[in-house]
This record gives C-alpha cells, structure tokens and sequence, in this order.
C-alpha cells in the first residue's frame, strides 16, 4: 500500500479583543504528520507552543505552569483518523468535505491521551521511526477493519 505523507504547521496567532464577542484568544502553531492512504487517513497533532514573538515575550514574564508544563513546551494533542465510512455502530459524519479524504465525507476519531506514544517516539527515535508507527496505526485502525 502506498501512502502519502504530509507535513504542515498552522501558524500561531493572536486574535485577541476587548469585545468578548470578538475575543478568540491566542494560540501557539500546530504541527501537524498526516499519512494518506486508500482507506482514510490518520493524523498526529502536536501543539509547538510557539507564539508570535510579541505573544512569546509577553507569555516570558508570567512564569506560568499549566498541567505540569510551561508556556514553551511543546504538547501531544491527538492521534486520530479520518475514514470515508463509520468505524463503529452509530458513528456520526463529522464532514461533509474532509480536507484529509479530498472532499469526500468523514468519520472522525481520535485520543487525547494515547498520542503520548507517537510524541515519545518522534522524540527519541525520530520522523522516519513515527512513520513507521503511524503506518501500523493506520494499518490497525484500516485494515483490520475492513468489511
């Protein structure tokens, strides 16, 4: 099987307003790995926690602790998929034109927690040994689910 590897940051911003209405926040880039294949597509998000520097300097000051982790460290948000059919009984659409399925429909699943596992081994092992990982998850979530 053949796979479509994909690498993209979306960048930070800082959409902040006095008008609550108006007020989206800030928000450092994401990174995110996406392995296409036949059957859907599975992706690993990582938040950088790198802020627009003005954001950055301001974020320096206050010495802030949020769950355990500073401002600065980068943070495992999900793993998860995308498939152009339900994955389990009553599974909801989640798009009517997924971005991951060229336009098609989706069903969308992920985990919080378990996308530790990816984020320890980019760390130790590298991008070409999450590749590999996530080819095996996208063989677990896919292939082992075929009708």
């Amino acid at each position: 099987m053949s796979f479509e590897r994909i690498v993209r940051v979306s960048p930070a911003y800082d959409r902040r307003d006095p008008d609550p209405h108006k007020n989206y926040g800030i928000h450092g880039a994401h990174l995110l790995f996406v392995l296409k294949g036949e059957l859907g597509a599975v992706v690993f998000d990582i938040g950088t926690n790198w802020y627009l520097p003005h954001v950055a300097d301001e974020l320096r000051g206050k010495e802030h602790l949020y769950g355990g982790k500073s401002f600065f460290e980068p943070t495992p948000y999900s793993i998860g998929y995308h498939s152009p059919k339900p994955m389990y009984e009553d599974h909801t659409m989640s798009a009517v034109e997924c971005e991951y399925l060229d336009g098609k429909s989706c069903y969308f699943g992920d985990n919080v927690t378990y996308s530790e596992v990816p984020f320890q081994i980019l760390l130790s092992m590298g991008s070409e040994a999450l590749w590999a990982w996530m080819e095996n998850y996208y063989k677990k979530r896919f292939e082992d689910k075929k009708d």
